[in-house]
């Protein structure tokens, strides 16, 4: 259902006079939250870190656009630290920024400088990590990341035969960062794939790390995302709950940036890829990930072509500008806690062995000597 934005006929008809974003043009003042009025081309990107490739690449691309199209575009990465990121938001809008397009590091702790971008008339763009916590949300960007955890699920399914009764097999899951709000969306939908499996026994956790249900993810959650947390918690696995013959037979990682961890780990215990390897699943499609799925060391990983969310973005923020109406397509999904904001959600895809040719590198998405072919 897409939601629009309406606004009054004469003021687009200014904004379509205005043409092209203009970085000396001044804001008319006049739109708010809810719509109205041309928006200048001033924006603000704050990406939270640059330790993991996606990021890198997002924030650039969006920056490379926007300069393009004659915007002015302050990008800042704030290494994960959320005092940094609100630290540059706010000088973003000391320097003028009458849009905000935020990965938000914790998306709990952004209310008071959003209700300082709102007293400003900037407009918020919620970029892949929704905002949670404040009003003044506009417009929320991302995948459908609910269907991102339904395809790791579904992959572990089909591959390990669960629906013809096989198993049992041992699983362990590992969930996201526990301050990113995406994360609990990839894990509820791959649990409620993975969860009536482990009810029938067809899927043992010898770990004991089984979240009760999906409100339970944070429990096995690794902070920050990081690789290194990712394989010292597997290690902690391996030595602890194997051993004697026992393998671990599928791992249920919800990104590239762990899956790498946990295969560190694996190797370091032993394992090799072939027949009796672990199915890892994994998110992103990062460089050494795909050289991963090539090698056998991981099975899947989930494609978000974040040159897609930044077309989208750039179209919101040119929609934006011109005082046009916004699309979305969905009103539904995304409460905050404060409202439901308006989100255009884009498809993800898996991506295997077979199809890293056809979808990531005929794509040019990626370089063939980037991941060894």
């Amino acid at each position: 259902m897409l939601k629009k934005i309406l606004t009054g006929a004469a003021i687009a008809a200014l904004a379509v006079g205005l043409g092209a974003c203009s970085s000396t043009r001044p804001a008319d003042g006049g739109g708010d939250a809810a719509g109205g009025g041309s928006t200048e081309c001033n924006v603000g990107i704050a990406m939270p870190t640059r330790s993991l490739e996606r990021w890198i690449n997002d924030g650039e691309q969006l920056q490379k656009k926007l300069q393009d199209a004659g915007c002015t575009v302050d990008l800042q990465y704030a290494d994960n630290k959320t005092d940094q990121q609100i630290s540059q938001i706010q000088n973003q809008l000391s320097g003028g920024a009458k849009i905000l397009v935020i990965a938000a590091i914790d998306g709990s702790t952004l209310g008071p400088v959003l209700q300082e971008a709102k007293s400003q008339n900037a407009k918020v763009i919620a970029y892949d990590r929704l905002i949670n916590g404040s009003e003044n949300v506009d417009y929320y960007a991302t995948f459908d990341n609910y269907k991102v955890g339904t395809l790791q699920g579904q992959y572990i399914e089909s591959k390990l035969g669960l629906k013809d009764g096989k198993g049992p097999f041992n699983l362990e899951p590992f969930a996201g960062s526990p301050d990113d709000n995406n994360a609990k969306f990839f894990f509820a939908g791959a649990w409620d794939v993975l969860k009536p499996y482990i009810d029938k026994g067809q899927l043992v956790v010898p770990s004991g790390k089984s979240p009760a249900n999906d409100d339970a993810w944070a429990s096995i959650g690794i902070q920050g995302w990081a690789s290194d947390k990712a394989q010292s918690e597997m290690d902690n696995r391996l030595s602890s709950f194997y051993g004697n013959g026992k393998k671990v037979n599928v791992v249920l990682s919800p990104n590239d940036s762990l899956a790498i961890g946990i295969e560190a780990s694996l190797k370091s215990a032993g394992y090799t890829p072939g027949a009796d390897y672990p199915i890892i699943t994994g998110q992103d499609a990062d460089k050494a990930n795909v050289k991963a799925i090539l090698d056998g060391a991981q099975a899947m990983t989930v494609w978000k072509d974040t040159r897609a969310l930044g077309d989208r973005v750039f179209t919101m923020i040119q929609e934006l500008k011109d005082g046009k109406e916004v699309e979305v397509n969905d009103t539904k999904t995304y409460d905050n806690g404060k409202k439901v904001v308006p989100s255009y959600l884009l498809t993800p895809e898996v991506v295997t062995k077979d199809d890293v040719q056809s979808k990531l590198i005929d794509s040019g998405f990626l370089k063939a000597s980037d991941v060894g072919l």
